[in-house]
């Protein structure tokens, strides 16, 4: 039986770009979610006014990977205590969020949070937030590391140092 979890980290394309590798990953899906305004486009959100975060939605089956699993690799492959900010990218659609499914995700997520602490000299700013409607991300956004992202040059800057940290602390969870 498949479960979801529900991620905002920065970019999209970069948190995407880690979670495809897991094993037990069935799907990661980029898209919006904790703003106001219905059916956002990519270019609302990137503006700031809508109140959504750039976030993934994966679905895993917790028989190969938990939840925990996916919060410790989520808090070791992002900064997470930059407010509404990862690096250059700035603004509360870039903030660090989680969006428990139900209350077993929530207890998981403050437990999750308080082990990734003692890893950061600052204090941690994600948020954990109400689930909301969930917007998936118009169809170039999807896979896009996989298919387009060795031609950007802001995926080469930021993705390949997050696959490393993913390689380095979490080689046992990748798929072989």
């Amino acid at each position: 039986m498949s479960a979801t979890a529900t991620l905002a980290g920065g970019c999209f394309w970069c948190t995407e770009a880690v979670y495809q590798n897991l094993a037990g990953v069935e799907s990661v899906e980029s898209g919006y979610i904790g703003g106001s305004k219905p059916n956002p486009t990519y270019e609302e959100v990137c503006s700031g006014s809508t109140g959504h975060a750039e976030a993934i939605r994966i679905t895993y089956d917790p028989a190969v990977i938990g939840y925990g699993d996916l919060l410790d690799i989520f808090f070791a492959t992002h900064d997470p205590t930059t407010l509404n900010r990862q690096g250059n990218d700035i603004g509360t659609q870039y903030r660090s969020a989680i969006f428990p499914h139900d209350a077993e995700q929530e207890a998981e997520a403050r437990a999750a949070m308080e082990r990734a602490q003692a890893d950061w000299p600052n204090p941690i700013v994600t948020t954990i937030e109400p689930l909301a409607t969930w917007y998936p991300a118009e169809d170039y956004h999807q896979q896009y590391w996989d298919r387009v992202g060795d031609r950007n040059p802001y995926c080469m800057a930021v993705i390949p140092p997050k696959l490393q940290k993913l390689r380095k602390g979490f080689a046992d969870r990748l798929r072989t």
